[in-house]
């Protein structure tokens, strides 16, 4: 029920900024420029249908078989993603304007108000716009269609032991295997995985958008990973969206240990560090909570303790409990410029490696996948490869 509510507030929410956002659209690049007959009603309609691509097309496709719905659902995001860049374009030229024309009437040297020329600078906008704005959206599904790249990060931490240093940590987080990431995809990252040689691999949630029964063949490479101290996983907000329960026992069955505020030991009676890992930050809308407390309870402080979170909004209890290094994914890096710079809103960092006081350090990762438009500008997709050091 949470999840069908949260899937309609959604679509009310994006139905408006796609209302707002395609009038903007056709004011800067249909009606200012009062293009020629039958070009501007032409486009009028192909605007009209572009927007209903996206609120009408992208819930259709959750109710089609999959060979249909992965196109559909992949048109509508790509053009919510394409349309996003041309509002940013067309805001940029828009305020480039006002400067301009503040500038002019700052200086009292206002010009004659020529209507031809006004209609060919409204051309010459709407081109221009059209032009940055296809290009960014170029490039950006370029970035979200093409190769996940490998990061190596290394980290070092205080505590851990020495017969350790060099132990990989490869993790995957954020791939949204739904409605336009399929099979083929998990395929490729599993072998990407595989071929990094990890002691260990972390999935730091968001692995899903759908059910168990839309998607268990879709993700039953996971089952091919391979490490040689295991595989570990902790919610991400939308496997609560898609089914927490069911899909945690389904990823037990893959062999992937699940982590619910609890920990586990990695390495052997020799040399060995704590690995736990939390519910998701917002996980008490669903029923449930993040128990870092639990999950460290009556461990050795001694001991390097590593966590695994989704969101890096739970840094602050991290470093509260000692934690050495956190592990998280959720931003996405913001995923498509400019959103970069909203992320700092909700959560304490974007992306990378930081410091969060004297003994706590946090990688975000910038995700595996993508979420909604297939496109990624300025936060490129990541296998991360974690080398811890003593």
């Amino acid at each position: 029920m949470a999840s069908v509510l949260t899937f309609v507030v959604f679509l009310a929410v994006l139905s408006l900024f796609v209302v707002l956002g395609h009038w903007y659209l056709w004011r800067r690049l249909v009606r200012a420029p009062a293009w020629p007959s039958p070009w501007s009603s032409r486009a009028t309609r192909l605007t009209v249908a572009l927007a209903l691509l996206i609120p009408v097309g992208i819930p259709l496709s959750r109710s089609l078989p999959r060979e249909w719905a992965g196109p559909i659902a992949t048109a509508g995001y790509a053009w919510m993603g394409m349309a996003f860049l041309l509002v940013v374009s067309a805001l940029i030229a828009d305020v480039v304007r006002w400067v301009g024309s503040g500038a002019l009437r700052f200086t009292r040297r206002q010009p004659e108000v020529d209507p031809a020329r006004r209609q060919l600078l409204a051309r010459g906008a709407a081109g221009a716009v059209s032009v940055a704005g296809l290009g960014l959206g170029g490039a950006a599904l370029r970035g979200g269609l093409g190769e996940v790249e490998v990061k190596e990060v290394p980290v070092r931490l205080e505590r851990l032991p020495r017969a350790l240093d060099g132990f990989a940590l490869v993790q995957l987080t954020d791939v949204h295997v739904g409605p336009t990431i399929g099979r083929r995809f998990v395929e490729q990252v599993v072998e990407k995985a595989n071929g990094l040689r990890p002691d260990a691999v972390v999935i730091t949630g968001d692995l899903v958008d759908g059910s168990v029964a839309e998607l268990a063949r879709h993700v039953e490479p996971l089952a091919r990973l391979r490490a040689r101290r295991g595989v570990f996983f902790c919610l991400g907000n939308h496997e609560y969206y898609s089914g927490a329960e069911a899909w945690l026992e389904h990823l037990r069955k893959l062999g992937i240990r699940v982590l619910r505020n609890e920990r586990v030991a990695v390495g052997d009676a020799a040399a060995s560090f704590d690995l736990a890992g939390v519910d998701d930050f917002k996980a008490g809308r669903f029923g449930h909570q993040p128990d870092l407390a639990r999950a460290v309870a009556g461990r050795d402080p001694e001991r390097e303790l590593i966590l695994l979170a989704h969101q890096p909004a739970e840094v602050d209890r991290a470093a509260r409990h000692a934690v050495g290094l956190q592990i998280s994914g959720h931003t996405h890096g913001g995923q498509i410029w400019p959103f970069d710079n909203l992320v700092p809103l909700a959560q304490p960092y974007v992306a990378g490696l930081h410091r969060h006081g004297p003994h706590t350090q946090i990688y975000v990762s910038c995700g595996t996948g993508y979420w909604g438009p297939p496109m990624r500008l300025g936060a490129p997709a990541e296998v991360t490869k974690i080398v811890l050091t003593a």
